[in-house]
């Protein structure tokens, strides 16, 4: 299976950098069907029209005056997801639980900047980049990027997906920010979606968490596989990992999604142990077999190493639910902090 889903995802990517579109995942007729019966899905549980929390602030501010660093730079793009709908409280988003995080392990403050825009396909990410390029009191060190999932629901071509998103990694990484991708979710978990639509859904997920994983290490980008993280977790714990209108994730499930997001994160500021446990090294590969290897388990690490070559880093043990706690929600402190979000 890996190494058919290596096949289809190096197509896709290889369309993606030649400029194609057209390359599909499954059969006309079968994939509207699948992607039919996951918008109605959403529909039937609700979704969530509330505008997520805004998290956005300076995270960790205790540490400018213990050890006079200046603060790391932290910006989020993507969909609803990153934006963390379907949570009350800015501190349960998945850019707060980063920012924490974060600041927890290099003991300095960091600044965050969320532009992510619920409803967002990958075509949205040329203007959430330009957003995030153009602030002159940002200058990011490293974007996070979630996306995908309304690529799928919205029967955009895999190949125009991965290039919209390799672009946007590309711009990025030109300035020299760090880009770490969550790729695209497990829509298998939708509970409305049921067999054989639920395993056809979770194919087309894979596949183009598989593709974008070959466009973002390409462009030198870092991908973190979430969606067989949250699958097992969701199947089993829909009502604890599902947030209430059971389509986004719950706090729990935010916060499992960034504990794996987090050493990732962190390493590609030079900032993660060596000898940290989390991660075991799985040696190089081809990029499309470890694009392959990545989308079938959660927690996931792809990053570039040589040519046509990627490194592979498995997550051991579960997934911690919490971070190290920093600060809950931005320093009100601190004169770039907003005031607190309504909830």
């Amino acid at each position: 299976m890996s190494m058919s889903r290596a096949r289809v995802a190096r197509r896709i990517a290889a369309a993606a950098a030649y400029g194609g579109g057209g390359i599909g995942l499954l059969g006309g007729v079968t994939a509207v069907l699948v992607l039919t019966e996951v918008s109605h899905a959403k529909r039937v549980v609700g979704g969530s029209d509330d505008p997520p929390p805004r998290a956005d602030g300076r995270y960790g501010f205790a540490f400018a005056r213990r050890t006079g660093q200046p603060p790391l730079r932290l910006a989020f793009l993507g969909d609803s997801t990153a934006a963390g709908q379907g949570v009350h409280r800015p501190s349960q988003t998945p850019g707060a639980l980063l920012a924490s995080g974060l600041a927890a392990v290099a003991e300095r403050p960091v600044d965050l900047r969320n532009v992510a825009l619920p409803g967002a396909q990958s075509s949205d990410l040329e203007r959430q980049v330009t957003l995030v390029l153009e602030d002159p009191e940002l200058h990011p060190d490293v974007c996070v990027i979630m996306i995908g999932a309304n690529d799928v629901t919205r029967r955009m071509p895999p190949a125009k997906s991965v290039r919209l998103l390799s672009d946007a990694v590309r711009r990025l990484r030109e300035t020299g920010c760090e880009v770490v991708v969550g790729t695209c979710p497990d829509l298998g978990t939708i509970e409305p979606v049921y067999q054989p639509l639920r395993w056809i859904a979770r194919r087309l997920s894979r596949q183009l968490a598989a593709a974008q994983t070959i466009g973002v290490v390409e462009q030198g980008g870092r991908t973190v596989s979430l969606g067989d993280l949250l699958g097992p977790e969701f199947a089993a714990n829909p009502r604890e990992l599902f947030g209430p209108d059971n389509y986004h994730p719950s706090a729990e499930g935010y916060a499992t999604a960034a504990m794996a997001v987090l050493p990732t994160l962190c390493d590609s500021l030079g900032l993660w142990p060596e000898e940290a446990p989390e991660m075991l090294d799985e040696g190089i590969l081809p990029v499309a077999t470890a694009a392959a290897e990545a989308a079938a388990e959660g927690g996931t690490e792809v990053t570039a190493a040589r040519g046509p070559w990627a490194r592979l880093l498995r997550r051991q043990g579960p997934a911690k639910k919490e971070p190290a706690a920093v600060s809950g929600s931005p320093d009100t402190s601190s004169p770039t902090s907003p005031p607190p979000s309504g909830c």
